[in-house]
């Protein structure tokens, strides 16, 4: 990555990791290695790949802070996260991409969730 890419990268890999912060537990893990993944992937990108995959990753901030605001106006309601990809975007995937998509879609998708996280109900003394 450019100087220039490599000054964004700390401030929103950051901003994302606080973000997920929102998300159910078992989504917040996924997310947050996910991302970790793809950050470390994408750290030998060159100049137009990086410049394209931090718009990317700005969008799905901005997409996720908005929905986290939603949510906590709307808290009667159960929370809602995610977003449609238009088709003509698909299009645009590599084969690589898809398959990834679909293992992501698979893991989020789950009905037994890998990740089972329950808070204790005793008092800590």
């Amino acid at each position: 990555m450019s100087a220039l890419h490599v000054s964004r990268v700390p401030a929103l890999y950051r901003r994302i990791l606080l973000l997920h912060r929102v998300l159910p537990p078992d989504l917040k893990d996924l997310g947050d290695q996910y991302m970790k993944d793809e950050f470390r992937t994408h750290k030998t990108a060159g100049s137009k790949e990086a410049e394209r995959f931090l718009q990317e990753w700005e969008a799905y901030a901005e997409v996720l802070w908005q929905q986290a605001n939603e949510n906590r106006q709307n808290s009667t309601e159960k929370a809602c996260f995610g977003i449609s990809i238009p088709e003509e975007k698909l299009n645009d995937f590599c084969d690589e991409q898809i398959g990834q998509l679909e293992e992501l879609m698979q893991e989020a998708t789950k009905p037994n969730r890998q990740f089972n996280i329950t808070e204790s109900r005793k008092p800590k003394f």
